[in-house]
């Protein structure tokens, strides 16, 4: 059999390995696709493949400086987004940063360290200009000085974002924002499978559906525990629902651990 590359085939799968068709899988096929769907959820959220990071290009409107956040949904494709225009948006599932904007921020001709640049570049290798023979640490601490003086008067903003509301909200004094400004933002998006079909053979994914399914099978069963079929058959849905939840418990503890993107530490 091929690999699972779609939906239909990837359930086909799962059914396989419980026993099918061997073994008739009481599970109605609108079960599996709603436990396929909560583990497609899971591996987005807690898987590093299930994501992607990229950044988006936003303009500022006159509406989000009058409302006092930016609706994501809003924003169009990512940077370097293929023809189909996805992932954008409406896609992410966290936002990691938006990079400094405000006076200090510009890269044009009359910036500070373009200026520095300009000066200083042709003389980092011979020495020129300077009386130092480091040239190149004399252009380093004064670069780490620019960052300083931009951190003590325009630092780096708070942001807070939820991907329920898909407001990003931007801890700065709007009142100073200005139409037309360029926001960029640095962010996880969700892959879709069917753009990315390798997801759907991913093999934590594989043994995941399989262990949601298996549950689901266990918990339609076990309302007819201890109910004798034809044969001397006993049905023991309980046994197969505990079972499910132990490989279930063991599939999301290692994705946890050797699978997850650790948490990022605010220092300061």
């Amino acid at each position: 059999m091929p690999a699972p590359n779609s939906r239909e085939s990837l359930i086909d799968y799962a059914f396989r390995s419980l026993g099918s068709p061997v073994i008739e899988i009481n599970v109605d096929m609108q079960q599996a696709y709603d436990r396929l769907d909560d583990a497609l959820q899971f591996f987005a959220e807690r898987h590093f493949d299930g994501v992607d990071r990229c950044y988006f290009d936003y303009v500022i409107t006159q509406q989000d400086i009058d409302r006092k956040y930016v609706n994501t949904n809003a924003f169009g494709p990512m940077v370097g987004a293929d023809p189909s225009g996805r992932p954008d948006g409406r896609d992410i599932l966290s936002i990691i940063r938006i990079f400094p904007f405000g006076t200090h921020s510009s890269n044009n001709f009359f910036d500070i360290r373009y200026q520095l640049a300009l000066n200083d570049f042709f003389g980092i290798n011979t020495n020129l200009n300077t009386s130092g023979s480091t040239p190149v640490a004399t252009y380093d601490i004064a670069k780490r000085y620019i960052r300083m003086i931009e951190m003590m008067f325009d630092p780096e903003r708070s942001i807070r974002f939820s991907k329920v509301t898909n407001k990003l909200q931007i801890e700065t004094d709007w009142s100073d924002m200005q139409a037309g400004t360029h926001l960029a933002v640095e962010a996880y998006v969700i892959l879709d499978p069917e753009r990315y079909p390798e997801i759907y053979n991913d093999i934590l994914l594989k043994k995941y559906v399989t262990a949601l399914i298996k549950r689901q099978w266990g918990a339609n069963l076990s309302k007819f525990d201890g109910v004798q079929l034809p044969g001397g058959i006993v049905t023991r849905g309980s046994s197969i629902f505990s079972e499910a939840i132990q490989e279930i418990a063991i599939l999301e503890e290692q994705v946890r651990s050797a699978y997850e993107y650790p948490p990022d530490f605010m220092t300061g």
